[in-house]
């Protein structure tokens, strides 16, 4: 089970069956309802006791200065801080005049229930006043995928054991108070009050506030209205000052009598658009979501999850929790993303501000790769985004003495704004992972209008960043030097392999877009020349690789450093990077995170079977996984190198990350990419899900996916469905067989461990499985093996667990 005694397994929902305050923050995490434009924490709807209260509008950030002891050319002066706006979730409750606090009276019952199938969070709760009352509070709450400037909550309260005066406060609260935490460079930057006062408005049942950010000068309106059900002399009254709007109900109650308030709450932003434009479009959306009214709005995000189930479902048998756990994770990474609309998509979602709300390069690396074959149209939103951006980046290369673009290691509007940290901004790799994202995204949907328009520029500017960037030397060899891969424990490297490989990728399907959209390309001033220099440099491309060990490097000489002393460091002491100094981790062999066998997953033919098998088995012991975006890849290239009890491991540290808490900073926001990992552990893993490239490299005709399933012996099944160029596939995969049913679209062509197959929705194909021969187990740093998911706790090749 989940190690939190609070938090129940069942395969379609996460449940709470009591409300512990030591791991409030974590709930709030957990339970959060978002869509991509609104994110809403899930703080009780009384407001108080809360552990990080966050109601968030995707792009809505405030400037701060970034200082430096010494300022240097290139770096970037303001950074960007994902705020809280408006919260509109609070509904205030006073019985016989006791306001309504977990941390006062007594709850003799709570329940929450988060219903990955129907979108909605509900919670009940009994509670004995200070004064002796009993009542029960119930409550759902949702925010739409289909009206995306919605939130929704329908509030109910009944006493059970007497008559009962009760008010309820219906609030829009900006410039909360926020708690504070020092000490760890994942937290967010603290912003005392970002927002300034426009407008406040109450009258009747509506509410509205709207507020201006003081230095990024955007404008964030909020508005309310409300549904109001109670018995005769039910009454309310609203009022409003600039930081707060509120309806308050009042009511008289007899047992079996019931105050039910329904409140429907729109949010609106623009850094352009005038006052009155923003607080008319919030007083739209709400008006529309009132006329649909709460049961419309349940069918409409029923319906909705409905479709996207049915595309994107997983069904893992003979693990439970594991099952709970990609629902869960598949559940967030839609809401991360659904309705973003040309916005990113920020490291923790819209579940919290860790990482101060900004978007990485694990975007396009790990999330993307799940909603391609999930959810694909907000895959096109997320790269238009970056599309929007190319000006900034264009700007930041010019900066930097470099042609084509620069994406940003972190941001929020597409502008740089980590301070230089040479594993940050020297992390070009950023760039190759967007391109990674456009040829994979166009390969999976053939969606050739947007191949040559804004893929075709995000493809040139970035092969033209690499080809500056890099150099030929005497011999020919194309490198790439003074650059930082994933791993951030190594910084300011020569010719990372990681790096290096995805630029070759991205340098070919330039060239090869170029060449099929040729009117197009000239218009961006590609010619034959640069085409054929992007080729040369990716075909002399360096590719480091330790002869004598047999192993390629994560990058020219790694394998030469001194290894980290792992006997002489102690548990307490992970992650390394709160407790060593950064210029320690950098000249010793010691992984944060993987990037040699991440490279083996984004470019598989690059390598063979053997060096994967080898690359693997040198890098797991220099691995520590002080980053949650590691054990996912190391699950997947566990299972292809036949290590499936690894691989089975690894899959469950990814999958519970935010469920168990791991690295100890959920409080702060789910981490997205882990949970996108943990579909990536299952179908690229397990299922063995690779896209070959067709003739001329990625990008190229003839590219068609291809499965080598295998599972662990202690997994009965594994079921999953992608989409693909229009089709559905459904792969069925048992101990000895694997079935691939095509639900609907023409033939598919796909290759199952190398044989090619034509599925047909009128002729499922089934395969054996080939033996999967039997592996050395590879060694781990000290004090840092994965739990064994079949030894009751016990971890990998019988070591005590972590």
């Amino acid at each position: 089970m989940i190690t939190h005694p609070s938090y129940v397994v069942e395969p379609w929902c996460l449940r709470e069956t009591e409300l512990n305050l030591d791991v409030l923050a974590q709930s709030e995490s957990v339970f959060a309802l978002a869509n991509g434009h609104i994110g809403w924490r899930g703080n009780v709807d009384e407001g108080e006791p809360h552990g990080l209260p966050g109601s968030y509008l995707n792009g809505v950030h405030e400037l701060h200065p970034l200082p430096y002891a010494e300022a240097g050319y290139g770096y970037p002066e303001s950074g960007q801080t994902m705020i809280n706006v408006t919260d509109g979730k609070i509904i205030r409750l006073l019985v016989d005049d006791h306001p309504y606090d977990l941390r006062y009276g007594e709850l003799t019952a709570h329940e929450r229930v988060l219903d990955f199938r129907t979108g909605v969070l509900r919670r009940t709760a009994e509670w004995i006043s200070p004064a002796g009352r009993t009542v029960r509070i119930t409550s759902s709450r949702l925010v739409s995928f289909t009206q995306r400037a919605i939130a929704a909550i329908a509030y109910e309260v009944e006493p059970l054991d007497g008559e009962a005066t009760v008010a309820v406060q219906s609030e829009l609260v900006a410039n909360e108070q926020m708690p504070y935490d020092v000490g760890d460079p994942r937290v967010a930057a603290a912003i005392d009050s970002p927002l300034e006062p426009e407008e406040d408005f109450a009258q009747d049942t509506r509410l509205r506030l709207v507020h201006c950010t003081r230095r990024s000068g955007q404008r964030v309106a909020a508005a309310a209205d409300h549904i109001v059900e109670g018995p005769e002399g039910t009454s309310w009254t609203a009022e409003s000052e600039p930081d707060v709007s509120r309806l308050t109900v009042t009511a008289a109650l007899a047992p079996g009598e019931r105050l039910r308030l329904v409140k429907f709450v729109g949010y609106g932003w623009s850094a352009e658009r005038s006052l009155p434009a923003v607080h008319d479009q919030v007083e739209a959306a709400v008006a529309a979501a009132r006329s649909t009214g709460w049961e419309g709005l349940l069918a409409e995000q029923r319906a909705y999850l409905d479709h996207f189930w049915s595309c994107a479902d997983v069904e893992v048998e003979g693990d439970a929790e594991i099952q709970q756990a990609v629902r869960f994770a598949l559940f967030h990474v839609l809401q991360a993303a659904a309705r973003g609309e040309q916005r990113a998509i920020p490291a923790k979602g819209l579940t919290g501000t860790g990482y101060d709300g900004h978007s990485f390069w694990d975007v396009e690396s790990f999330v993307l790769p799940v909603l391609t074959f999930t959810a694909p149209r907000s895959v096109a939103a997320v790269l238009r985004w970056r599309h929007a951006t190319l000006p900034a980046a264009r700007d930041r290369a010019h900066q930097l003495g470099l042609s084509g673009a620069a994406f940003p290691w972190r941001t929020i509007s597409g502008a740089e704004c980590s301070a230089y940290w040479p594993a940050g901004t020297a992390a070009f790799h950023v760039n190759a992972d967007i391109a990674d994202a456009v040829v994979r995204y166009v390969a999976a949907t053939g969606d050739e209008v947007f191949e040559q328009g804004p893929g075709l520029e995000l493809l040139v500017h970035t092969a033209r960043l690499w080809h500056s960037l890099g150099h030929h030397d005497p011999e020919g060899t194309f490198h790439i030097d003074g650059v930082t891969g994933p791993d951030e424990y190594s910084a300011i490297a020569r010719d990372n392999l990681y790096t290096n490989l995805m630029a070759r990728r991205n340098l070919e399907a330039a060239a090869e877009a170029a060449s099929r959209y040729a009117e197009r390309a000239e218009e961006l001033g590609v010619d034959d020349e640069e085409t054929a220099a992007w080729r040369d440099a990716a075909a002399r491309i360096a590719v480091p690789y330790n002869e004598a060990l047999g192993v390629h490097e994560q990058s020219a000489g790694f394998t030469g450093f001194q290894h980290w002393d792992f006997d002489a460091t102690s548990p307490d002491q992970y992650p390394l990077l709160l407790h060593f100094p950064y210029f320690d981790l950098y000249r010793k062999q010691v992984v944060k995170q993987a990037d040699m066998v991440l490279a083996m997953l984004t470019c598989p033919q690059a390598f063979t079977a053997e060096e994967k098998s080898r690359n693997f088995a040198y890098y797991e012991p220099l691995t520590v996984r002080d980053s949650s975006l590691s054990a996912c890849c190391q699950a997947v290239m566990a299972a292809e190198t036949g290590h499936l009890r690894l691989a089975w491991a690894y899959l469950g540290e990814a999958a519970l990350m935010d469920l168990d808490n791991l690295e100890h900073n959920t409080r702060d926001g789910l981490h997205i990419a882990s949970l996108a990992g943990t579909w990536m552990a299952l179908v690229l893993g397990f299922g063995g899900m690779r896209h070959h490239d067709g003739e001329g490299g990625p990008g190229g005709a003839g590219g068609r996916l291809g499965f080598a399933p295998r599972l662990p012996e202690h997994l009965s099944g594994l079921k999953f469905t992608i989409l693909v160029r229009g089709r559905r596939l459904r792969v069925d995969i048992r101990a000895s067989a694997a079935r691939y049913t095509l639900v609907e679209g023409d033939p598919l062509e796909i290759l199952h461990h190398g044989e090619p197959l034509t599925v047909s929705m009128s002729a499922p194909v089934q395969r054996h499985l080939p033996a999967v021969p039997v592996q050395p187990e590879p060694q781990q740093p000290k004090g840092r093996l994965p739990a064994d998911r079949a030894g009751g706790g016990a971890a990998v090749a019988g070591h005590p667990a972590v």
